[in-house]
């Protein structure tokens, strides 16, 4: 039956909950990867640097760290109804402030705009580990793996689709059309949402919040900032280290202070399962290949083979159609066979993909590295949401929101280590191909071919951590 009972006793249709769930949160984390194709165009307009431009994405993903550990507290002591709404508003303020910033600011136009978009990723940072926990809290166990293939789509496809809207939107509007496109979308939600579409369907035990946890937090922010200056020119090397141990020290004693709290910001005891953990480093190791193929591929398509904003973009739309089909798929293929053969089976796609990507590179081939995308996207289909469902399955009921929340804030923190990182790596290789006098081509090509073997080496180790996975053929013989 389509009709369930919300908490209040209030009846509402679990088609158009998920629906208006996923749509939402589908639109708010479009804007995570959509502005990799806007970079020249703010710059321009904003006066900027190509280091100071990519905190649009680097930021948005450092303030999703850092709210995503607070979603389970959020949970258990507000209305989902209230939560839901409230962070689609939060996200429609942070855009309309992008949207009312002047260019003529200049700089500090760029980094008022920066508040509105932090305002965005913290909102997104909200929703992700909870549309992940409520779905799994309104789906029975035996159909898991079918609705988090779905709910697939939201996490692997709006991370492929925010170059492909950003491209098609750049090419005949302007950039600041892409945030009133986002603003329209999500109004549309709060009104479904409103409406009667989303319900309370969460058990609630309220608890204080624990205000030192969530400033402990910061400390990801840190470390990764640190990270990202160091492929600058002439880096404060003093003060970064400064800002490294702090945040090391801010972190550690944030686990501490978890696994010795009565009513811990983030549960994370749930560590101590096997499956649950190898299930994070899956999810984030699968999750790395897709966002360092949607920020990476891009610059190549345009810095390399020379091609528009728009063709870059539009590049991406097979990929990202592979994805969808494959993530509903895989789903029904975890519940058939099992989490272990289904997410072997991705990593391999995965690794074949950049090797095969690799040799492709010097031939300058966009189809082929259209290719090399499809096949890297379709891989991660059969690996993330079956490892977050898998991690799920391996936890008590009560631990799921907790269990979602570490999965996706791990995964969050690894994803934007690896675009850091990936980036880092081109921007060195290539500055010292140059520095050698070789020409820009072989200097970009040389920094594209250590990524891609990085990616590879990364991929390989979460290859071996599936073959060392439990397989639970799903719960088939409690049937």
């Amino acid at each position: 039956m389509d009709q369930s009972i919300a908490r209040n006793g209030k009846r509402y249709s679990r088609f158009w909950f998920i629906f208006t769930l996923l749509v939402g949160t589908f639109t708010m984390s479009i804007s995570q990867s959509s502005l990799s194709t806007a970079y020249p165009t703010l710059m321009n307009a904003f006066g900027i640097s190509a280091s100071t431009v990519q905190w649009l994405t680097t930021g948005f993903m450092l303030v999703m760290c850092v709210s995503m550990p607070i979603s389970p507290w959020m949970l258990n002591n507000m209305s989902f109804k209230t939560m839901f709404i409230g962070a689609l508003g939060l996200f429609d303020i942070g855009s309309l402030m992008i949207v009312l910033t002047p260019a003529s600011w200049g700089i500090n136009g760029f980094w008022f705009m920066m508040i509105g978009r932090a305002m965005e990723a913290f909102a997104v940072g909200v929703l992700f580990p909870s549309y992940q926990t409520v779905l799994l809290e309104i789906t029975p166990k035996e159909e898991r793996g079918s609705t988090m293939g779905i709910a697939g789509l939201v996490m692997g496809s709006a991370l492929a689709c925010g170059p492909i809207v950003s491209g098609i939107v750049l090419k005949f509007f302007s950039w600041k059309s892409l945030f009133i496109l986002f603003m329209l979308v999500i109004s549309i939600i709060i009104l479904m949402a409103a409406s009667g579409l989303i319900q309370d369907v969460m058990e609630r035990h309220e608890t204080n919040l624990d205000w030192l946890s969530v400033i402990l937090l910061v400390g990801l922010i840190g470390i990764m900032y640190v990270v990202d200056q160091t492929g600058k020119k002439n880096p404060a090397w003093g003060i970064n280290a400064g800002i490294f141990i702090v945040s090391i020290i801010a972190v550690i004693w944030f686990c501490i202070r978890q696994l010795r709290l009565k009513h811990p910001l983030l549960e994370l005891r749930v560590l101590k399962t096997f499956n649950y953990d190898l299930a994070i480093l899956l999810t984030s190791i699968s999750y790395i290949a897709l966002i360092v193929t949607t920020i990476i591929f891009p610059l190549y398509y345009q810095g390399v083979l020379k091609v528009s904003p728009f063709v870059s973009g539009m590049a991406l739309v097979p990929g990202a159609a592979f994805l969808s089909i494959l993530n509903p798929l895989s789903g029904k293929l975890a519940d058939k066979i099992g989490f272990k053969p289904t997410m072997l089976v991705g990593m391999f796609m995965i690794i074949i993909g950049w090797v095969a990507g690799l040799i492709v590179l010097n031939h300058l081939s966009l189809l082929g590295m259209i290719l090399c995308a499809m096949v890297i996207e379709g891989g991660n289909a059969f690996v993330m949401m079956p490892a977050v469902t898998l991690g799920a399955n391996a936890l008590p009921d009560e631990l799921v929101p907790h269990g979602t929340a570490v999965i996706t804030t791990v995964r969050q923190v690894l994803g934007s280590a690896g675009v850091t990182i990936s980036t880092l790596i081109l921007t060195v290789a290539t500055t010292n191909a140059l520095q050698r006098e070789s020409s820009a081509q072989v200097a970009s090509l040389h920094g594209y071919h250590l990524v891609f073997i990085g990616m590879i080496i990364t991929e390989l180790i979460g290859l071996i951590l599936a073959f060392m996975l439990k397989n639970t053929n799903k719960e088939k013989s409690t049937k």
